[in-house]
């Protein structure tokens, strides 16, 4: 629903709003650090703006209504029916988080130079008046990007199909594990005791259904893509059997779907993994369809120097999400071990000069192994292609540390080829191809 329909209908709406920038600092631009210093010399972006903290009258503006949905959740919470299922864990950060009854009120995000809050009609023409304010936008809800099949797996001695079709094993072969790369992983969380990522994650942070940081909380699963995305990512070899494309990177891992206030938790955890220096952004999630209110956040990702890598969606041709179908993203569909894209793989034409087809590429993403909470699984999804590029790219910014994002981003573009039955309109550049894709850098 709009802001529009929104107030009509309950009085209040959910919004986004955007903070003007101010000119940096040089103790902002110390803070940037120097991937995005090297990211604006090569032309990927303009200089981070570090948008001033909000005000305490801009603050003032945002309500805590009744009808909102932070007031909706934290009466479910309270009766324990808005927390999530979590696989082997027990409730006590669960219980702790839903003991806290204090509304939340607007949330400032530091790191996206944004505001997220409710707002009633006079808050919203007051906030629209306002000089420091660039943009408002509704604040819709994201939606993990569902596998279309999954089933029971054993784990194999040997490298994965999905690991040979990018020529991951190669790459193996000349020392690339991705070591010293920090990956974003934003999904439904991580199992920090499966042993194929074991020394994997560098750090994780849950967010309860409101957005809140639970203090504390161990890296778990509140369901199993999370984990098993996370394996395509890093997974270390077990047995002999080599899934992960990028095993010796580390991830920042944070659990924000699915269920609650989707769009706070995300918009936290976006916060957070950019407050790691993360140097990739991996998620599966989105919405159908086109709207531009996240694009300001996927700018901001890439000024910063981070790539984002998102999967494009599983609604099949003349379909995509976004924010995977923005310009500004790597979007990522899926194809077969015969590299044919799947009949699910969203792909769609948009009118705009840059990037007009999405997704930019297809990896592997049909019947794909990794770990889940307790052994293996099989999945099905441009989820499972979406961490198997963000793993390349791993790979090639170890190789080439000095390269920027921009620089990896192309070269992986480069790599990529049609393969036989392949169409440009559902798999635009293609395939990728690791060891070419090194070549070019």
């Amino acid at each position: 629903m709009s802001i529009a329909s929104n107030l009509q209908a309950t009085g209040v709406a959910d919004v986004l709003v955007f903070l003007k920038p101010k000119a940096a600092t040089k103790a902002a631009s110390r803070r940037v650090g120097a991937a995005a210093a090297a990211a604006a010399a090569a032309g990927e972006g303009t200089p981070d703006p570090f948008a001033p903290a909000p005000s305490k009258a801009l603050l003032k503006l945002f309500v805590d209504a009744p009808l909102a949905q932070d007031a909706a959740l934290l009466e479910a919470m309270a009766l324990g029916a808005a927390a999530p299922k979590r696989a082997g864990r027990g409730a006590g950060a669960a219980a702790a988080s839903a003991a806290d009854t204090t509304p939340p009120g607007p949330r400032w995000f530091d790191q996206l130079g944004l505001v997220l809050g409710t707002v009633d009609r006079k808050g919203l023409a007051a906030l629209r008046a306002r000089n420091d304010v660039q943009s408002i936008a509704d604040a819709p809800a994201l939606r993990m990007i569902k596998p279309v099949a999954r089933a029971d797996a054993q784990a194999a001695v040997g490298f994965s199909w999905g690991l040979k079709a990018m020529k991951v094993d190669q790459l193996r072969a000349q020392g690339l594990d991705g070591s010293g790369i920090l990956i974003g992983h934003l999904d439904t969380g991580v199992d920090g005791t499966h042993p194929a990522l074991a020394g994997a994650i560098a750090a994780f942070a849950e967010f309860d259904m409101l957005g809140r940081l639970v203090p504390g909380a161990p890296a778990t699963d509140s369901d199993d893509h999370g984990t098993h995305t996370a394996g395509t990512i890093a997974a270390r070899p077990v047995n002999g059997f080599q899934f992960g494309v990028a095993p010796g990177a580390r991830l920042a891992s944070a659990m924000v779907i699915e269920g609650g206030h989707v769009l706070a938790r995300i918009l936290a955890g976006i916060n957070w993994t950019m407050a790691q220096r993360v140097r990739i952004l991996s998620m599966s999630l989105g919405l159908p369809g086109s709207n531009a209110f996240f694009r300001p956040i996927v700018q901001r990702l890439r000024v910063r120097g981070i790539l984002p890598v998102f999967a494009v969606g599983n609604e099949g041709p003349g379909t995509s999400r976004y924010p995977g179908n923005y310009s500004e993203a790597m979007s990522i569909g899926a194809h077969d071990n015969a590299f044919a894209v799947a009949g699910f793989s969203s792909s769609q034409r948009f009118v705009r000069l840059r990037d007009p087809v999405v997704p930019d590429l297809v990896g592997p993403g049909v019947d794909v192994v990794s770990c889940v909470p307790g052994g293996y699984k099989l999945m099905s999804g441009t989820s499972m292609a979406t961490p198997h590029i963000a793993g390349l790219a791993a790979l090639l910014m170890q190789a080439r540390p000095a390269a920027t994002m921009a620089k990896i981003e192309r070269a992986i573009f480069k790599s990529c080829t049609l393969r036989p039955g392949m169409l440009a309109s559902r798999a635009n550049r293609g395939a990728p191809d690791g060891v070419v894709a090194l070549s070019l850098l």
